[in-house]
C-alpha cells in the first residue's frame, strides 16, 4: 500500500499536466458500460467533479442506448434497427425523450452534485443548442432521427462561465420545432468543434482501436487523420469502431486538437489520459501532427498526450 509521502509524490508529479490543463475545455462523450454500473458511474462523475476543481471546464454528453432498450421493453413495444441505426417513430421518439432528458440525464446530474460537483443538465433542445435536418443513411426513412445541421454553444459557454457542469442529452430540434433522436457520438463530436474544445474524449467499453481485436497488445496508441482512414479502409478498423473514429475525425475537421477513444470500464481513466504522458487507448489527431510511422501492432506513435 502506498504510503501518505508516495500518495504526496503523485499528487505532485501531476503539476506540469494541470498547469497544461488549466482552463481548457474537454467535451466527453459518455456512455457503454461505464454508465449503467452503478460503481463505475461514480467514479468517472467523482472525476468529472475533480477535473472542474482543478480549473479545468468538462462538458459531458451522455448516451442511453441500454435504458431506451428496457423502457421500450417495458411498455411492449417493438424496436427495429436498419444500418445500426434505431427506427424512431412518433411514439418511440417520445421514450427516447422522457429516458434520456427525463431520466438519465437527471440522474447523472444528481451523482455529480452529490460528489460535491455544480452540474446542469439539458438536452439539445434548450437554447437551440443542436439543431438537426433528418437523417437518411442510404436513403433509408428511419423517422425522428437527426443529424447535427447547427450548434449554438453561447449556451454552454455561459453555464462554464457561471461555474456550472453541463451535462447534455443528445436530443435536438429541426426548424419545424420537431424533436429528433441524435447519435451521441455524433452530437458531442458537433458541440466539440463549436465550443473549440482542446480536446474530445470518448468514454467507450473498448481499450481503444485494435489492429487484431483479439490481441490487447495491438492497441494503436496515437494515429492521424490519414493514417486512420487508411486503417479502415484497409478493414483494420471495422465494426462499432469506425462511427466512433467517425466522430473523432468529425470533431477534428472542425478544430478540436486532440481526439481520445478510451476505455471507460478502467478506474480513473479519465485522470490517467490527462494527467500521464503515456495514457491509455487511442488518440486521434491532424494530419500535421508528427508521429511515429504507423507499424504493425503493438506500438503505434509515441506523441506526448
Amino acid at each position: 500500500m502506498p504510503t501518505l509521502f508516495d500518495r504526496a509524490q503523485i499528487i505532485a508529479e501531476t503539476l506540469p499536466y494541470l498547469q497544461r490543463h488549466h482552463g481548457a475545455t474537454v467535451v466527453i462523450k459518455y456512455g457503454g458500460a461505464a454508465m449503467t454500473d452503478p460503481a463505475m458511474r461514480r467514479t468517472v462523475l467523482h472525476d468529472l467533479v475533480l477535473l472542474r476543481q482543478v480549473g479545468m471546464n468538462p462538458i459531458v454528453v451522455h448516451g442511453g442506448g441500454p435504458e431506451i432498450n428496457a423502457m421500450v421493453d417495458r411498455l411492449g413495444m417493438t424496436t427495429t434497427k436498419v444500418a445500426g441505426y434505431r427506427v424512431t417513430d412518433a411514439a418511440t421518439m417520445a421514450v427516447v425523450e422522457m429516458v434520456l432528458s427525463g431520466g438519465t440525464n437527471k440522474e447523472l446530474v444528481q451523482t455529480i452534485n452529490a460528489c460535491g460537483g455544480n452540474a446542469v443538465g439539458l438536452s439539445g433542445k434548450d437554447g437551440n443548442l443542436l439543431r438537426v435536418t433528418k437523417f437518411t443513411p442510404g436513403g433509408a426513412d428511419i423517422g425522428f432521427v437527426g443529424e447535427v445541421s447547427a450548434v449554438n454553444p453561447a449556451v454552454i459557454r455561459d453555464l462554464v462561465a457561471a461555474g456550472y457542469l453541463p451535462v447534455i442529452a443528445p436530443i435536438g430540434v429541426d426548424d419545424a420545432g420537431q424533436s429528433y433522436n441524435i447519435n451521441a457520438d455524433t452530437a458531442a463530436a458537433a458541440i466539440a468543434g463549436a465550443l473549440g474544445a482542446d480536446k474530445f474524449i470518448m468514454l467507450t467499453d473498448v481499450p481503444g482501436v485494435l489492429l487484431d481485436v483479439k490481441d490487447p497488445g495491438s492497441l494503436v496508441s496515437s494515429v492521424t487523420v490519414r493514417d486512420a482512414q487508411s486503417l479502415i479502409d484497409a478493414g483494420q478498423i471495422t465494426g462499432g469502431m469506425i462511427p466512433k473514429i467517425g466522430a473523432c475525425l468529425d470533431a477534428i475537421a472542425r478544430g478540436v486538437a486532440r481526439c481520445h477513444i478510451i476505455d471507460g470500464r478502467q478506474p480513473h481513466a479519465l485522470l490517467v489520459e490527462l494527467f500521464s504522458d503515456g495514457g491509455i487507448g487511442t488518440m486521434v489527431v491532424p494530419d500535421e501532427t508528427t508521429l511515429a510511422p504507423l507499424p504493425a501492432p503493438p506500438t503505434v506513435g509515441t506523441e506526448s498526450r
